[in-house]
């Protein structure tokens, strides 16, 4: 079996060398121009989002005799075009909504987190590990919120960099697999 995984590697390591090349081109693009990443991020989302609500507009009226609850097929599918057309027509605030969104689940998470070490600070050892990362993210949430701009490119950033990161990888992936083509 690890003989078969290693064999379609070899036999098709140049697949992995283009997805390594495009994942670099990717995160350099998105390191280099991070607006433009996040707009087109956003418009594909707002795509999908348009395309995905039609689909369930149209299961749901399929499913209208033979299904009790087709309505809720209607209402996901009108959410997501609604969705889809916000990312589309208002990427800017529907990028902020998302990192607004994110910027609270950090805070609450953090706080959370800051409780639960409280709590289990004669229970378990190492419970600072658990409230600082509970202060991390909550430092992280209110940043998010104080510079939201910044919040977008960073994000974007991170992106990037793992994108770089993972095309590297798997361009030396495909070097050394294609050594045992011919084994």
């Amino acid at each position: 079996m690890e003989n078969q995984a290693l064999r379609a590697f070899a036999d098709y390591w140049w697949v992995l060398l283009i997805r390594g090349i495009a994942a670099v081109i990717f995160g350099l693009i998105a390191l280099f121009y991070p607006g433009l990443t996040a707009y087109v991020l956003l418009l594909t989302f707002g795509i999908y989002a348009l395309v995905d609500g039609v689909m369930a507009i149209i299961v749901g009226f399929r499913r209208k005799g033979s299904d009790d609850r087709w309505w809720s097929w209607l209402i996901d599918g009108a959410l997501s075009i609604i969705i889809g057309l916000m990312a589309i027509f208002w990427p800017i605030a529907t990028a902020l909504a998302i990192l607004f969104w994110i910027g609270a689940w950090a805070v609450v998470v953090g706080i959370l987190r800051l409780i639960a070490a409280i709590k289990l600070r004669h229970e378990i050892e190492g419970e600072w590990a658990l409230g600082l990362s509970g202060i991390l993210m909550v430092i992280w949430g209110v940043l998010l919120f104080a510079m939201p701009v910044s919040g977008i490119l960073s994000l974007t950033w991170l992106f990037g960099i793992f994108a770089l990161l993972a095309g590297i990888t798997m361009i030396v992936l495909s070097f050394r697999v294609r050594k045992f083509k011919t084994a």
